[in-house]
């Protein structure tokens, strides 16, 4: 076990400097001048020098492989530099978002979790019953729905035609305008996990060993939650660890619609303003909590099935 945990942390070292390049190229080949980034761009004029002067400062003159292999040196030393627009360290940015995207992520996954279980097995339990065809109809319309599309239609009942929570914001972190966002996440990310679980469990429930434990006399309840649950977990697993990978990495769409002050929303912001040194530091965090997740995922596949060895 613990020579494959430190091959996958080899593979997301990799994978990281892999983002981290494709990244730097792209932010570089797009249009814009990440010059204006670090003035005052209410300037009307820049003369010559004074721009020479600022690009020597930030090493913005040097070739393109220099100012990359400068900021890899950095960044394995934890230095990730310095924004150009607030002069404030990147690590510092993206570390005061992130308690704000781990708060919404995570009430997010807990609302999947509920909402997404108990329609998936309810669904699976009671198949070509009214709720079964009710959960399937509901979960392939929340697949279908874009996430801005639904917090906009919740921020228009909820908020502005009922006044039952605040519509956007923060507000000091109080759980009213947590709500919004996170029901939007939630159920979005519900509607996946409903699917995988009723499949995964029609599949399991039609096996051979569960009419065993039933001709055996077992209480229904015992038969779905030891036996069919158990075996269906896998899949379930998977769809669960790539979402919450999304949900706690920063659902850029969501906190730019309720304008939440979390990673996603800071990695937008920045790209609008080009600035590249956050822009980095946002994917980087995104890839790493993606990166963790999938390795958590893959220890979870030993815990639920014991036939699954990782030597």
């Amino acid at each position: 076990m613990g020579a494959f945990i430190l091959r996958r942390l080899l593979q997301t070292a990799a994978i990281l400097v892999g983002i981290t390049l494709i990244v730097f190229i792209l932010m570089n080949v797009a249009p814009g001048d990440p010059l204006w980034a670090l003035i005052d761009q209410k300037s009307a004029t820049l003369d010559e020098e004074t721009a020479r002067s600022i690009r020597q400062q930030w090493g913005l003159d040097q070739p393109l492989p220099i100012q990359y292999l400068r900021f890899l040196g950095n960044a394995l030393k934890g230095d990730l530099g310095r924004s150009f627009v607030s002069r404030q360290k990147v690590t510092e940015a993206v570390l005061e978002r992130a308690p704000a995207t781990f708060k919404l992520g995570l009430a997010a996954l807990f609302i999947a979790l509920v909402l997404g279980l108990a329609a998936g097995m309810t669904a699976a339990v009671y198949r070509g019953s009214f709720w079964d065809f009710f959960s399937m109809v509901v979960a392939l319309t929340g697949v279908s729905i874009p996430v801005f599309w639904l917090g906009l239609l919740l921020m228009y009942l909820l908020a502005v035609r009922w006044h039952l929570l605040p519509p956007s914001g923060y507000g000091d972190g109080r759980l009213s305008f947590l709500i919004l966002p996170a029901l939007t996440l939630g159920l979005i990310v519900a509607a996946f996990i409903a699917r995988i679980t009723r499949s995964t469990l029609l599949e399991v429930l039609s096996a051979d060993y569960i009419r065993t434990a039933r001709a055996k006399g077992l209480a229904e309840r015992w038969v779905l939650y030891r036996h069919a649950f158990r075996n269906a977990l896998l899949p379930i697993i998977t769809i669960v660890g790539i979402q919450a990978g999304e949900l706690l990495s920063g659902a850029v769409i969501t906190e730019t619609v309720f304008n939440w002050p979390g990673v996603g929303r800071l990695l937008v912001d920045s790209i609008n303003k080009r600035d590249l040194p956050v822009v980095q530091g946002a994917v980087i965090f995104i890839a790493l909590l993606f990166a963790l997740i999938n390795l958590v995922v893959d220890l979870l596949y030993a815990w639920a099935d014991p036939r699954i060895r990782y030597e």
